[in-house]
Parts: C-alpha cells; sequence; structure tokens
C-alpha cells in the first residue's frame, strides 16, 4: 500500500480507502463482508468509510462494521481510519434529515452506538443543506472534535462557495477541514473546475468516491448487462439506462489503452484517478474479495505519458471515437 499526507495535516490514508456503501448492510453476506474487511486490512487499507444511512437498512453498515471490528480487528483499533458521515435522511420527523446542530449532535451519538466506536477519525458533513446556515452546521462539527467525539472534521458534496465558507469558518475555531469528499472520475470530471484548487489553497485533502462510475468504468458492461450487476438491480443508484450504447463505446475505446499498459479497465481508471496531485485517496467498493484484489492492483502502475492523457481526453471529450 501506498500512502499519502492528507492536505497540510499530519495525517496520512492510503491511496485506496474501502467504502461500505454497498454490500455491507444486514441484506448483504455477513461473511463475505467480514472477509472483505479483513483481506483490506490486510493488505494495507487502514481508511474504512461509513455513513449513518448506509446499509440497507440506514444504519446497518456501521453496525456490521462495528460487530466485525470487535471480533477481528479490535486490537488494531489504533492503526485504522474510521470515518462516518450525516445529513442525509436517517430517521422520520423533521430531524432525521439535514445538517442542523440538533442532527448532527444527535447523528454522531447514534453512530458511535451502532459502531461501539469511542470516536471517529473523520466525521463528515454528508451534504450541503441549503435549510441551515452553514456555520450552524460548522459550529457542530467543530464541538463534536471538542467533545472527543471526531478527531478531525470533513465536509462532503459542498459547492464551492459553501465549501470556502464552511473552511474559512472552521479554520477561524481551529478545526481545519481536513478533507473534501466527492465524485470524481474519467466520467464525472467536475471538481477539476473549482473543488481540487479549493482544496489545495486551503490546505484540505480530496478524497474522491464513485471513482470507477458504479462499476461502468470496468470491464463488466462490455458485452451486455450482467444479472448481478448494479445497473440491473431496480433499486440501485445505477440505471440500465444510464449505460448507454455511446458510453460503452467510450469505455472499449479506454479499454484498449488499460490492456496496452497492461491493466484492466478498472485499473487504469483507478490510477488516471490518483494521476492529480490533489487527489489523496480513492474511495473504492467492492462486491467480493476478489473485486477488491482487483482494484488494489491499479497501485502498480499509476504513471500515465503525456501521450496517454492526451488520448484517453480525446476519446473522453468523443473526438477520438
Amino acid at each position: 500500500m501506498k500512502y499519502t499526507f492528507c492536505g497540510n495535516s499530519g495525517l496520512q490514508l492510503p491511496r485506496i480507502s474501502l467504502g461500505l456503501w454497498h454490500n455491507f448492510g444486514f441484506v448483504d453476506d455477513f461473511d463475505t463482508s467480514r472477509e472483505m474487511i479483513k483481506y483490506a486490512f490486510s493488505e494495507g487499507v487502514t481508511h474504512f468509510d461509513l455513513a449513518n444511512n448506509y446499509g440497507p437498512p440506514p444504519g446497518s453498515a456501521e453496525i456490521n462494521f462495528g460487530k466485525i471490528l470487535k471480533e477481528d480487528l479490535s486490537s488494531h483499533r489504533d492503526e485504522m481510519i474510521i470515518s462516518s458521515k450525516a445529513g442525509h435522511l436517517m430517521w422520520d420527523g423533521p430531524y432525521g434529515d439535514g445538517s442542523s446542530r440538533k442532527s448532527i449532535i444527535a447523528s454522531i451519538n447514534q453512530s458511535l452506538r451502532r459502531t461501539g466506536l469511542e470516536y471517529f477519525d473523520i466525521f463528515y458533513t454528508h451534504r450541503y443543506d441549503s435549510d441551515t446556515p452553514v456555520e450552524e452546521t460548522m459550529q457542530a462539527l467543530a464541538d463534536v472534535v471538542r467533545q472527543g467525539k471526531a478527531l478531525y472534521i470533513g465536509i462532503s458534496k459542498y459547492p464551492p462557495k459553501e465549501a470556502l465558507i464552511a473552511m474559512k469558518y472552521l479554520k477561524e475555531r481551529d478545526v481545519p477541514c481536513l478533507i473534501f469528499q466527492d465524485k470524481y472520475s474519467m466520467f464525472n470530471r467536475k471538481p477539476e473546475e473549482k473543488i481540487l484548487k479549493i482544496t489545495q489553497e486551503n490546505g484540505s485533502g480530496f478524497i474522491a468516491f464513485s471513482p470507477l462510475a458504479q462499476g461502468v468504468l470496468t470491464n463488466k458492461y462490455l458485452n451486455g448487462i450482467p444479472k448481478e450487476s448494479r445497473a440491473a438491480n431496480p433499486n440501485g443508484f445505477l440505471r440500465k439506462q444510464q449505460v448507454t450504447p455511446e458510453l460503452v463505446e467510450i469505455v472499449k475505446a479506454l479499454n484498449v489503452i488499460a490492456m496496452e499498459r497492461g491493466q484492466t479497465m478498472a485499473e487504469m481508471a483507478l490510477a488516471w484517478a490518483l494521476r492529480e496531485t490533489a487527489v489523496t485517496s480513492l474511495i473504492v467498493g467492492a462486491r467480493n474479495v476478489s473485486q477488491l484484489q482487483d482494484s488494489l492492483k491499479a497501485l502498480n502502475n499509476l504513471s500515465f505519458t503525456e501521450e496517454e492523457l492526451t488520448l484517453i481526453d480525446s476519446i473522453l471529450d468523443g473526438s477520438k471515437l
């Protein structure tokens, strides 16, 4: 495993982190979840990314992770970075959604009980909530650090303007924003417009989720939609209609470059996301240990030539198809 410092902090994160958004809830096979977490840690993946609403049902990923940590890895707690988040709908009524002080404090207390942890290494506001002043949310986050419930603070999916307000507020209270989390991949380069620069200028790290575009940037959909894939799940976030013929043609063209590099499509997509110096780590998901093994192989070749990057850009913008 390769590690890098997160922004201007002394904290190092693995270049690849394990996300528990999918495949770690009560509806999933617990033994497979346990096997993935244990394997990840054995390979140097020290960062595990949770949120209060991960499951399904919501909260179950935190409960399962806490059980695995207690039964298998409790003696290694200080070797881990464990993060969680609050901000999306979690429970009924007016206080189970959004980023009010009430919701943030209640959420971290619930998450700590579910996981059995004394503190989170990183606690995030999961989304920008336009109904709550940014200052109220940031003060709640600063307070959970003062209370010892979190060591560091992160923000996720904030628009640039609000991200700057949040970072300034936290810095003035001596609880700097450690890290910004957002979607980033070959198919979603929006952070390159402003956010990556903002994180660098304000001393924050950047961690990307969905770097494989929920599996589209793999070999999975080159010949149709497999039955066990995310696109085949009618309740998933990735819809069949999103895997268009045009998108598949782009992936096929990219896959030619990957094969020339001696990588799978997924390996190259992860390596490509890590080429950006502002990116601290990537959050990858996995259905089983085999998928996780494939993702970790990306670290074997992170270098790109200028010719490769130019060709990839031309494929992504459609000029080279």
